[in-house]
């Protein structure tokens, strides 16, 4: 008898990467990286302020100066013009920072309200500014070149907004696996058709599938057998379509275990696993299926 991490080892143990494919990064949720991520272009990619407030010299805007107002700096595709000595800018967050200045006095630190409102002809400082506080300098968190997200890397939500702030519309993933799950057992009953003496739902199954799906993979379908060896060898032949094929039950000593029966002259290994219940799994590599796909490995549960 084997542990279940030993089990594992041995399952995973040969396992290759899939193909990749470059897709837009938005579908690339769910899926590997295949290739690091570089940053195209630095973050932030301009220099600009982080809070709402004035852009001023720090050296000048003392506490209880007056300042003249000469301009409104909104964020987005603008150029500020550059800020005159012993002046101020009205800026908002995320605005580039006019060439002069070097300090944002956050509208609270002033005599201005906060919120919509006319620009002032001048602005009262209340709190000394240091300079480069409230200035997010240009490639500061990131710079041109620097590796974002290592290949390897499960693209999240929170990954794929990582991407696209460097400069990123696609990425290249791994190819989904594509999986098979094969319940077996004449007893088996599709969800939520009616019993007939004897028979069971198949829950095995589709649990096994939402499984695989919530990982990532692609499910090509999942379907159940009766117990000859026939009708689920011709099953499997079919599944060998998949990269991987996922079995659920006739892994035991029963009379009918017909997974064992077909699959175990094939390679598939049989072993005893220190869980309950699952304690007989089998695994191992099937040869390719006529069609030249890849072949699946075909796992008792």
């Amino acid at each position: 008898m084997i542990t279940v991490e030993q089990h594992l080892a041995r399952i995973t143990d040969g396992v290759r990467p899939l193909p990749s494919e470059e897709v837009p990064i938005i579908d690339g949720v769910g899926r590997v990286l295949a290739e690091p991520l570089l940053a195209l272009h630095p973050v932030p990619p301009f220099t600009n302020s982080a809070m709402d407030g004035f852009a001023v010299r720090a050296a000048v805007a003392t506490p209880g100066v007056w300042l003249p107002v000469r301009g409104d700096v909104p964020a987005g595709p603008v150029e500020p013009a550059p800020l005159e000595p012993g002046t101020a800018q009205r800026i908002m967050t995320g605005a580039p920072l006019p060439e002069g200045a070097d300090a944002i006095v956050p509208v609270e630190d002033t005599d201005q309200p906060r919120g919509p409102a006319p620009l002032p002809e001048r602005v009262r400082i209340d709190a000394a500014p240091v300079a480069g506080r409230f200035v997010r300098r240009a490639g500061e968190d990131v710079a041109p070149g620097a590796e974002v997200l290592p290949a390897g890397t499960l693209l999240t939500p929170a990954a794929v907004a990582a991407a696209i702030s460097v400069g990123h519309g696609t990425a290249r993933v791994h190819r989904r696996p594509r999986v098979v799950v094969l319940s077996t057992g004449a007893e088996l009953r599709p969800a939520g058709e009616p019993l007939e003496p004897g028979q069971i739902p198949d829950s095995n199954g589709p649990l096994l599938a939402a499984l695989a799906r919530g990982e990532g993979a692609e499910v090509l379908y999942a379907a159940s057998t009766g117990d000859g060896t026939e009708e689920f060898a011709a099953a499997l032949h079919t599944a060998l379509a998949a990269d991987v094929v996922v079995t659920s039950g006739g892994a035991s000593a029963g009379a009918f275990d017909v997974v064992k029966e077909v699959a175990e002259p094939l390679g598939v290994e049989f072993v005893e696993v220190a869980m309950q219940p699952g304690k007989p799994q089998g695994h191992g590599w099937l040869q390719p299926a006529p069609d030249g796909e890849v072949a699946g490995a075909a796992a008792g549960a």
